[in-house]
């Protein structure tokens, strides 16, 4: 029973990962159709921001000297900048083209950040120690459970509620629902464009540049491709979620989480190599059962 316990912790703390990942899509995707990959490339900016730029496999830290405080600023503030950068230059000059176009400059910008930071930094992957003390296990009621997957359970959930009460409390966050439900009526009804995006934009960067600082604590280690798979997994679960709506992508983040987690613990040693497929398998199984996905938007239903 208490390693059940364990298992769930580790399956609810990955799922909330992949959540606040699709999150950040959803919000994205709902604004703009846009499923911009780049996102996976933010995170592996903030994570590089730690280091100085060079190829060595122990470097010198740079925002990762900072005090935690300071560096969680830095890097969430870079981060930031970024993705309002990204937004300003390549996505917004191509707002009204159609979908396609924007998703073929969302993989530009992804590749031109890659080349970027391999020009930099080398391709070669890199060892970083930040949070040490993270890693020990914390016993509650026999049950012993590393202190990054309480941290990253807490921070996502501190996170995941911040956001809730944002999008329903504040008139910015009001108009973010209203523009991710029908983006169209919502500029008819007196929504700024521009802002809106913008906003959406410099959340899902606030959310990549905690993300990453997550997973340099759990992994210590930095590699160029380091975003790619929480980001495939994230857009799994938002078109499971259901595309456009940010609790779709909330539930489709925990589903794919929790499931590979579980498959990870649970196969035979000799089939954990086939995880993935194994959550692949469930999320045709959702889109089978569920092609709408589980949770379906206003505009959505007005369409089918």
């Amino acid at each position: 029973m208490m390693n059940f316990v364990q298992v769930m912790i580790d399956a609810l703390a990955l799922g909330s990962l992949y959540a606040l990942v699709a999150l950040a899509i959803g919000l994205v995707f709902g604004v703009m159709r846009l499923v911009n990959f780049a996102q996976a490339d933010y995170i592996t900016l903030g994570a590089y921001s730690l280091v100085v730029p060079t190829a060595s496999i122990t470097p010198p830290l740079l925002f990762g000297a900072l005090s935690p405080a300071l560096m969680i600023l830095a890097v969430i503030g870079m981060v930031t900048m970024l993705a309002l950068m990204t937004e300003r230059i390549a996505f917004r000059p191509l707002r009204r083209s159609d979908p396609a176009t924007l998703l073929i400059s969302s993989f530009a910008v992804s590749y031109f950040l890659q080349s970027l930071l391999t020009l930099v930094h080398g391709g070669r992957p890199k060892a970083v120690n930040i949070g040490g003390a993270l890693t020990q296990p914390v016993e509650f009621a026999g049950i012993r459970i590393p202190g990054v997957q309480l941290l990253t359970l807490t921070v996502a959930m501190t996170l995941l509620v911040a956001l809730v009460l944002f999008l329903k409390k504040t008139p910015i966050g009001i108009q973010l629902r209203a523009a991710a439900e029908d983006f169209q009526m919502a500029r008819l009804l007196g929504v700024p464009a521009n802002r809106v995006i913008a906003i959406a934009f410099a959340i899902s960067g606030i959310l990549a540049g905690t993300i990453s600082l997550l997973f340099v604590i759990q992994t210590g280690l930095l590699s160029i491709g380091m975003g790619i798979t929480p980001v495939v997994y994230a857009f799994f679960a938002t078109v499971i979620g259901g595309m456009g709506s940010l609790g779709g992508a909330v539930l489709g983040g925990m589903v794919v989480g929790v499931a590979s987690a579980l498959l990870q613990t649970y196969l035979p040693a000799d089939l954990r190599a086939f995880r993935d497929a194994g959550v692949f398998g469930l999320v045709i199984l959702i889109l089978l059962v569920r092609p709408q996905g589980l949770i379906v938007t206003g505009a959505a239903k007005e369409r089918v």
